[in-house]
Order: C-alpha cells, then structure tokens, then sequence
C-alpha cells in the first residue's frame, strides 16, 4: 500500500515505519503524505487502539528533511511546508489514541520533531537527539522551536537549536525528552508493554488525558475549564459505571469504550 513506509498491525497496535534506509529514513513529500495517510487510519479503524513510530534499519530513526527538496523552494513554498508539516504532526499530537516515537537511532531536524509531536518517546541507547537546522541557514519548520522548548525548557531548547549540537538518549533522558531508553533490541517490546497496559483503561478517558495535557502548554486554552468539562463529561460513559463497579467488586474492569 505504501511506497516509503511500511504498516504492520499486531496486538491492536500499528506499527509504522518509516522505510528509507538508504536515505536514513530521510522524510520527503512522499514519506509526508504516506505518514499522513497512516495516521488517519489510526484514528479511523476501530481495530487499531494504538500506533508506534519507527524507523526502519540500524542507524536511523529519521535523520532529518531530504534536503534536496529544499534547494529550489520559494519563501512562499517554504511556508506551504512548514504548514503542511504542523498539519500532520498536530494531527498526531492531537490523536485520542496513544502513539508512542520508538526512536532506534539518530533523531535529527524533521525526526526529532516527529518524535516529539509524539504523545512521549522510548530510545535505544545507540539514539541521539538534535535540531542542526542553523548548519543550513534554518530554523526548525515542524514545530520543533516550540516542543523543543515546553519540552527541555528555554535555555537547553535554544543552546541546543543555536548549536546545532546532537545529545545521547541517556542525556535526553535526563533533560525529560525521553521517557525510557533500553538496548536497541528491547525497543519495540518496551513500546509494546506500555500500550498493552494503557489498552486496559478506559478508551475515553484516554482521549480525555490528552486532550487536557496538550491543552496545558496552550496558551489559548483554559486547560482547567476543559479538565472540568472533559472529567464531567465521563459521567456520561458505560465505561465510567464499568470502573467503578469494577473496583468495588474488586475485579477487573472491561472497558469498552462507551
């Protein structure tokens, strides 16, 4: 179905890889388009609870934009872009359904980006983190100046942006880009764990979760106004009744999403 990126559904969980290994997973139009096509899925196929992000090969996880599409752009194409871009990215970061960056190698420019439009990311100890658009004469166009920042915070956001300076997964880790690192091989298994275990709660007090946490870096938003719609609104759900009944009977809840 895809020409730069291959879907594999296992468990309720599509993984998505993006499969330019030759290129470093180098993210081109088409790789936009097709990454953009995968995650309607995500949203629109019942059967899919939740999706990972990769990279296909042993060196990268995306390592950057494909240059050679940038040598020709007008400043008016360069917007069109970096619009098209935030589209796609704010429609993961928006996703009621988890998608969680399984970052197995570099992270640079556009796949560092990528990675943290994630809901959070997982790293191989191999991974490094960077932003190295000033070594081009840019700037990040992806949203990157923004995450980066509500995510490290301003100062280790602009030093690392003005340096053009890569950090390991386990510096990354301790300035809270990462979540978790592990070895390479125990990547996917530790993505896979943590979804398994956000498949047990509630489906729609999941979409709650990310609706309020984005709203919390959104300056435009009353994230306590929506945390109070969004927590009466769950009064309305079978699942709400299911949890509760559940816990007095001491016994599992199953949720249906309801």
């Amino acid at each position: 179905m895809y020409e730069t990126i291959s879907t594999t559904l296992t468990d309720d969980i599509l993984i998505i890889a993006i499969n330019r290994p030759d290129k470093m997973n180098a993210l081109n139009q088409t790789v936009m388009n097709e990454l953009a096509l995968a995650v309607d899925e995500v949203y629109k196929k019942k059967e899919i609870k939740s999706a990972i992000i990769t990279g296909t090969g042993e060196k990268a996880f995306i390592a950057g934009a494909d240059i050679s599409e940038f040598l020709e752009l007008s400043p008016e194409q360069g917007a069109a872009l970096a619009k098209k871009g935030h589209t796609i990215f704010q429609r993961i970061e928006e996703c009621p359904k988890p998608i969680i960056a399984a970052v197995n190698g570099f992270a640079l420019g556009g796949g560092c980006e990528l990675a943290m439009a994630c809901h959070f990311r997982i790293a191989s100890a191999n991974a490094k983190f960077g932003q190295p658009e000033v070594n081009l004469g840019l700037i990040p166009g992806y949203g990157g100046t923004q995450r980066l920042t509500k995510l490290v915070g301003k100062g280790r956001a602009l030093e690392l942006m003005m340096t053009g300076d890569m950090v390991s997964a386990a510096d990354a880790h301790a300035m809270g880009l990462v979540n978790h690192v592990v070895e390479k091989e125990a990547l996917l298994d530790k993505a896979k764990e943590i979804l398994q275990k956000i498949h047990a709660k509630a489906p729609l007090a999941i979409a709650g979760v990310v609706k309020c946490a984005n709203a919390a870096l959104d300056g435009d938003v009353d994230g306590f106004a929506l945390e109070i719609n969004e927590f009466s609104s769950c009064f309305a759900t079978k699942d709400l009744q299911e949890g509760a009944a559940a816990f007095i009977q001491k016994r599992k809840a199953n949720f249906t999403g309801e």
